[in-house]
């Protein structure tokens, strides 16, 4: 896109606590982004127009830098809208009603349905949808037993329930259950649904937290019976609900048989994978197909069965704290495998996210391999592009 198409484009303001992924993926909709972050990598600068600092202590999202950032947004021409990422769960209802910030996109008030854990699994029993024992308080014995917040995302909300002695606010328990942690993507619109396809999640033990998200692989070629009952599933769930765009849900795979986890109510980070699998079906990024279910009640076409690659994206997070130098950012800047690209100068604490590495491969047998080379050559970058 040019400058000059550029500034006539419609904008798209995008907020969460790392942007990048969906402004990446609206600048390739022909869409001007207004992009709010806690980090402002290189990639999301240079995808997005105009970039504000939203970041509180820590990783964590200042609400009144929020709203001030949003309401700057507002006031550009050509604005459509707000659409958000990850981190701003606890405030998409809020988001959607309140005044002088753009038009939400996406799941508002309807996201409760899934985000409370007592009506999301009271629906889920109601439609026989199977998923790991719950209950809202703790059990008597905990061993085996997690405690969830509602208001969470990447695995950061997930510890284990002996672990802890008090309960925070919102947390229910869930038991432990067997299966390959899985996910699958889809577009919903007027209570119907179109699943774009199904990735395994990756995740990694952080200090107390079991299961944080690492990344993804996919896409994954389910049996076909297997697939149907999850489509059959999500169906169900968005009946009965009213969803509306990007979302994503979150499953166990045991042999032939899934166990509902949870529900994404916003674009999730597997976007990538099936952006990268099936460019062609997605020219307008899958930002486009959200835009096109939340503004105008159209579902996609579903993509091609037999993609031409699979793609893998993994986190790769700092083993000791540093300074990103020049050197680091610049090679990781100009890496085509790396994503979320740290700034010159950026502070990186011990198990922070350093950035995002992608792979591409013919098999999907291949990719775990790929993705291992790849955070290798990352560690080996910062230990010598970012030493004193």
């Amino acid at each position: 896109m040019t400058s000059a198409d550029a500034a006539r484009a419609p904008r798209v303001a995008v907020a969460g606590l790392s942007a990048r992924l969906v402004a990446q993926s609206a600048a390739r909709a022909g869409l001007n982004v207004v992009a709010l972050d806690i980090f402002g990598d290189r990639d999301t600068r240079e995808h997005a127009g105009l970039w504000f600092d939203i970041g509180g202590n820590g990783l964590s999202i200042d609400r009144a830098r929020l709203y001030d950032a949003l309401e700057h947004a507002a006031r550009l021409p050509r604005m459509l809208g707000l659409i958000v990422t990850s981190g701003l769960e606890p405030l998409a209802a809020e988001l959607a009603r309140a005044p002088r910030v753009p038009r939400f996109i996406g799941n508002g008030a309807q996201a409760e349905a899934v985000r409370d854990p007592r009506r999301f699994f009271a629906l889920l029993d109601e439609a026989h949808i199977t998923h790991p024992e719950v209950r809202p308080t703790p059990p008597a014995d905990r061993s085996g037993w997690l405690v969830k917040r509602s208001d969470g995302c990447g695995g950061t909300h997930i510890e284990w329930a002996d672990d802890i002695e008090r309960a925070p606010a919102g947390a229910y328990f869930q038991r432990l259950a067997k299966g390959r942690s899985m996910s699958a993507l889809f577009v919903a619109a007027h209570r119907e649904a179109a699943v774009i396809g199904f990735a395994e999640q990756l995740t990694v033990e952080a200090g107390r937290l079991p299961f944080v998200h690492a990344g993804s692989l996919g896409p994954v070629r389910l049996p076909r019976h297997v697939a149907a009952r999850i489509v059959e599933a999500i169906d169900t769930i968005v009946w009965q609900t009213d969803l509306t765009g990007l979302n994503s849900i979150d499953f166990l795979l045991d042999g032939d048989t899934f166990s509902v986890l949870e529900i994404n109510t916003r674009p999730s980070s597997t976007m990538a994978l099936y952006e990268t699998a099936w460019p062609d079906a997605w020219p307008r990024g899958l930002i486009g197909a959200h835009l096109d279910a939340c503004l105008h009640g159209e579902l996609p076409h579903a993509a091609a069965q037999s993609p031409p690659l699979f793609a893998g994206q993994r986190v790769v997070f700092a083993r000791e704290g540093f300074s990103a130098s020049r050197a680091f950012s610049d090679a990781c800047f100009h890496d085509p495998a790396c994503h979320d690209v740290p700034l010159a100068g950026a502070r990186i604490e011990a198990g922070q996210p350093v950035c995002t590495m992608t792979v591409t491969a013919p098999a999907f047998a291949e990719l775990r391999d790929a993705l291992d080379r790849e955070h290798a050559r990352l560690l080996q970058r910062i230990e010598t592009l970012s030493r004193p």
